[in-house]
């Protein structure tokens, strides 16, 4: 049964996080308190002996092997191999929780597109989420043990409901899951509903598979999830690791005779409070992922099962029998002449109330911000100048922004009076007195001819950027 706190941390306050360290279910506690007692056991026999047991050459000896251990035990990257794999084991986890099957979908589905308020239209409806239930059931029991102990066997199935033994296909049906079989009885008889017109039309039936392989997507991929483990070589590593660590810990952490002089060893202690520590933070981390890694088991914080079998059946059954066609009457709300409804607060929630969000800029204000101010004229591109009025010599094309004469420059290029030097030579554009066509452009007298494409009106899309042409 999963262990809920949400409502104990609803609230930021003092000490919030540190009164969930006194519960005792689902805790780390009552994962770890074996092997952290066999551990102190073990590093307490070790010591006692050492101290009381060894003699003077035995006790140098062991020095060494502890000197040589606790140096050691370093090389060991416990805390690299066990973060990426309890991370792993957290997402798989939470990915086995999203692909648990909900009917909710498919029941609305049967709900809204088999008609019929007669007892036909209803046990066709039943029918279905009957079968859907039985998909969904079929998985369950073959990855949980707890669904399995309450469903061993087929009769068990029959005796709850939720399988007919007309249905019965043991004789023909291959040695795998089955679970696939109720989908498709649910294919059959949502065709077989349509050619009598429950279906109205082939819409609603598209809707029905729609959901229907949604639905059986879910029971695939958790069939799959418990099929395909994480690779068993990682976690044998992870385990050989941590287990490794610690029992070098076990010698490489024991306190020397502080009489002889050991770098590091100048306290005896007699007890490794952070070595306790160490032992609690990585084989409770390792713990995590041994119960996070097959959340359909039988420990405190694994899935409840059970619970979801039973309020699927339920849930699914009531959407399609009970309420189906039952609909409130319709009348005016509270708020039918309000033009801007407000939903009252309670005393005690009063201190919630706060005025919308608008966004984040709306609440600046300039101080001293005056009339906007003219824009200073553009420069000129070539020498930085500013560019001349529009009645000075301009650009035939663009109209303003170039000025006539000013130098242009050529990197690269070469001729031979600047062969050495290998400078740029200015070009200076050739000066524009006025806009009028050239003289064997001009047409003749009497005789009409077309003007020359930069005297035509533009045509199409750009006809909004016209060109000023001087009279």
């Amino acid at each position: 049964m999963t262990v809920t706190y949400t409502s104990r941390v609803a609230t930021t306050r003092f000490g919030g996080f540190s009164r969930l360290l006194l519960l005792w279910r689902g805790s780390i506690y009552k994962l770890l308190y074996r092997e952290l007692l066999l551990f102190l056991t073990a590093y307490l026999m070790l010591s006692l002996a050492y101290r009381f047991l060894l003699s003077e050459a035995q006790k140098r000896l062991f020095e060494k092997l502890v000197l040589y251990c606790d140096k050691s035990a370093n090389l060991i990257p416990v805390s690299f191999v066990l973060g990426f794999y309890v991370a792993l084991v957290l997402e798989r986890w939470w990915g086995q929780f999203r692909a648990v099957p909900a009917p909710d979908g498919l029941m609305l589905a049967v709900a809204g597109s088999v008609h019929g308020a007669d007892a036909r239209g209803r046990l066709l409806r039943r029918t279905l989420l009957r079968y859907g239930s039985l998909a969904a059931l079929l998985v369950l029991r073959a990855v949980s043990s707890a669904a399995r102990k309450r469903f061993p066997t087929a009769d068990h199935l029959v005796q709850a409901g939720a399988r007919l033994m007309s249905r019965g296909t043991a004789g023909s049906a291959p040695p795998h899951n089955q679970f696939w079989v109720p989908c498709v009885w649910f294919t059959a008889l949502a065709a077989q509903a349509r050619r009598e017109g429950r279906v109205r039309d082939d819409s609603a039936l598209k809707l029905l598979m729609e959901e229907l392989n949604r639905f059986r997507g879910h029971c695939s991929l958790l069939f799959h999830y418990d099929w395909i483990s994480v690779p068993l070589v990682y976690t044998q590593v992870v385990t050989i690791a941590v287990y490794t660590f610690f029992v070098t810990c076990l010698i490489g952490r024991q306190f020397l005779d502080p009489a002889q002089g050991y770098a590091g060893h100048e306290l005896d202690l007699g007890v490794p409070v952070f070595t306790l520590l160490q032992f609690f933070f990585y084989v409770g981390w390792l713990k995590v992922a041994e119960q996070l890694i097959n959340p359909f088991g039988e420990d405190d914080d694994d899935f409840e099962t059970n619970t979801l079998i039973d309020r699927n059946f339920q849930v699914s059954m009531l959407a399609v029998d009970e309420l189906y066609g039952e609909v409130p009457a319709l009348e005016r709300d509270r708020y039918w002449d309000a033009a801007s409804p407000r939903v009252p607060y309670t005393a005690a929630a009063a201190p919630l109330r706060h005025p919308p969000f608008r966004g984040s800029a709306c609440d600046i204000t300039y101080v001293g911000m005056g009339p906007p101010q003219p824009r200073p004229p553009p420069t000129s591109p070539m020498r930085g100048s500013a560019v001349p009025p529009p009645g000075d010599t301009q650009s035939p094309i663009s109209g303003w922004g170039v000025a006539v004469g000013a130098p242009k420059t050529h990197k690269g290029h070469r001729d031979p009076q600047h062969h050495s030097l290998n400078l740029p030579v200015p070009v200076t554009p050739p000066t524009l007195p006025h806009l009028q066509p050239p003289p064997k452009y001009r047409p003749l007298p009497g005789v009409s001819s077309p003007p020359p494409w930069y005297l035509r009106p533009p045509r199409g899309p750009c006809a909004s950027h016209r060109v000023s042409v001087p009279p």
